[in-house]
């Protein structure tokens, strides 16, 4: 089956717009029992097939499990070259860890082996005629990286950035509440 058709299923069976949303302004995210409506900056409608394949391709959905599992799979194939998306997967690593921290494990874990969908450079066009088969041996890196003690310090160090990037803004108005009071 091609990626057009897969994504097409992807988005109706998760109640995403036609085209991933890509024409609108806004998007909406479900944070803390919050539907939040947030902007959708142009480098963000120029890759979210990127992320929508990313979902496709490791079968899951965009619960909060599901999210959890693409931005560690993300981050671990490299994502956080890529500014300023790293920091919505670094935000999406950090908030599915406190709620799903096996997910987000599990996706960097596979990513270790994986080549960033971004990385292949390959035009929405020629994705969306792809063959998911065609799409799974392209991302599949030909040398297995075992999980050692290099791996673990990787995804603790990304561990905490996230944190601190999900938590700059409770940081910063903290210490001006402290140091304007």
């Amino acid at each position: 089956m091609t990626i057009e058709h897969l994504l097409n299923d992807f988005y109706k069976s998760n109640g995403i717009p036609e085209n991933g949303g890509v024409d609108k302004k806004t998007f909406t995210m479900k944070m803390l029992g919050l539907n939040l409506t947030l902007p959708n900056p142009k480098f963000r409608r120029n890759v979210i097939h990127i992320h929508d394949i990313q979902h496709v391709l490791n079968d899951c959905d965009t619960s909060w499990k599901g999210e959890g599992y693409i931005s560690g799979w993300e981050i671990a194939t490299g994502m956080w070259k890529h500014f300023p998306l790293s920091f919505l997967s670094l935000f999406a690593m950090a908030y599915s860890l406190w709620l799903y921290p096996t997910a987000v494990f599990k996706g960097f874990k596979k990513g270790l082996n994986n080549i960033g969908i971004i990385d292949l450079e390959i035009s929405k066009s020629d994705f969306l005629t792809m063959e998911l088969s065609q799409l799974e041996v392209l991302v599949t890196k030909e040398n297995k990286t075992s999980f050692g003690i290099w791996q673990w310090t990787q995804f603790l160090f990304w561990s905490i950035v996230s944190q601190f990037i999900l938590l700059a803004p409770l940081i910063v108005f903290t210490v001006a509440y402290i140091v304007f009071k």
